[in-house]
């Protein structure tokens, strides 16, 4: 992945460190993204830190106008930006936690592709990868705010995958079980973490969609369960 200019949302995250790191090793040039982003994050020469706000759609132009007018390009977008809310039934379910659901995994989505695509598209053999979840596919009972949103964040990355095959963009969504992050472990300390899928298994599947190997893979929903099946 040399010469490519790749964006990782939620970059010093649980994932995102991961996906970071591995597009790095890939031989890229990474831009890490997220509030409380530092250069100090990664060790490495082509690791650039941008702090930005993905919640707004300000936000996300601002950093994709600064990516570009430093990088004078993007070849691979990498959003690993998201969160989670459960415990509750939909009837128990309150507005600011629905709505707090659809920021954080749709619309944050929506206005970085609106910014970034047009950058994406001007490269001929752009990337788009996402990070959904199982339970866009698999609702359970007590998350449904969480999984309406992945849902219907699956639905707008398989229509930009559409949109834009004609540009040789290719935009795909993995959609992970549950990951062995720090977050995870400390919220379910008593669970079988054998079974949950490992970030740099995901991180390497990214880096693979995101180089030469992966540009015949198009609009495609990849689970990645781990063994908890």
């Amino acid at each position: 992945m040399k010469n490519k200019i790749a964006i990782v949302t939620g970059a010093n995250g649980g994932l995102g460190s991961f996906v970071t790191q591995a597009l790095l090793d890939a031989g890229a040039t990474v831009v890490g993204v997220s509030r409380d982003i530092k250069q100090s994050s990664f060790n490495h020469p082509a690791f650039t830190s941008l702090p930005a706000d993905l919640l707004t759609a300000a936000g996300a132009a601002t950093m994709v106008a600064s990516v570009t007018a430093r990088f004078g390009r993007i070849d691979v977008l990498a959003h690993t930006v998201g969160g989670f809310a459960g415990g509750k039934s939909i009837a128990d379910t309150d507005d600011a936690v629905f709505q707090r659901m659809f920021d954080l995994n749709l619309n944050s989505t929506f206005y970085l592709l609106r910014a970034a695509i047009p950058a994406l598209r001007k490269t001929g053999n752009g990337r788009i990868i996402a990070i959904g979840s199982r339970a866009a596919l698999e609702p359970g009972a007590g998350v449904g705010a969480y999984s309406a949103s992945k849902a219907a964040m699956v639905s707008l990355i398989r229509t930009v995958a559409l949109e834009n095959k004609d540009a040789g963009l290719t935009a795909n969504v993995i959609l992970p079980g549950t990951m062995d992050t720090p977050v995870n472990r400390k919220a379910m300390p008593n669970a079988d973490v054998s079974k949950w899928v490992r970030p740099a298994t995901i991180a390497s599947l990214i880096a693979w969609l995101a180089g030469e190997s992966g540009k015949d893979v198009n609009g495609a929903v990849i689970p990645v369960y781990g063994t908890d099946v």
